[in-house]
């Protein structure tokens, strides 16, 4: 009976320790998404040196704006113009393959685009020193 009391006062000792955790995760969720729309608005209208200039440092010493501006350029045009994005899910995470452990929203969009009716679209804000979302990452599919 013990070790039920013991084993109880530690799951619920966890439980206390885990939730404001996830109030935080929980409070981040809307600030991440906001700044991955605004920043993709940029993409969207063409704006890849502002999309540049708007993303996180992390971004920023991962690729230069004249090679950021090819690159989305490659990927983007050949899809025509969006027609619908939503959100598919957002997954809060520390720690992202062959990146720095931080404060992530991994977000996946299911998007519309004129030449692609079915596209996912993945944008990562990351929160930086400052506690500003910016994104650090953007992939589509």
């Amino acid at each position: 009976m013990k070790i039920v009391a013991s084993l109880c006062l530690l799951v619920c000792a966890g439980a206390m320790i885990c939730e404001p955790a996830r109030a935080q995760e929980a409070a981040s969720l809307p600030q991440a998404r906001a700044a991955a729309a605004a920043w993709l608005a940029l993409v969207d209208a063409g704006n890849y040196s502002a999309s540049w200039q708007e993303a996180a440092g992390l971004f920023q010493s991962a690729v230069s704006p004249q090679a950021w501006a090819s690159a989305v350029q490659s990927a983007r045009s050949p899809l025509g113009a969006l027609q619908s994005r939503e959100v598919e899910s957002a997954t809060y995470t520390r720690t992202l393959p062959g990146a720095p452990d931080g404060e992530y929203i991994v977000i996946k969009y299911a998007s519309k685009f004129a030449g692609k009716a079915n596209a996912v679209e993945t944008v990562t804000p990351l929160k930086e020193k400052n506690g500003a979302w910016r994104v650090s990452g953007y992939y589509v599919r």
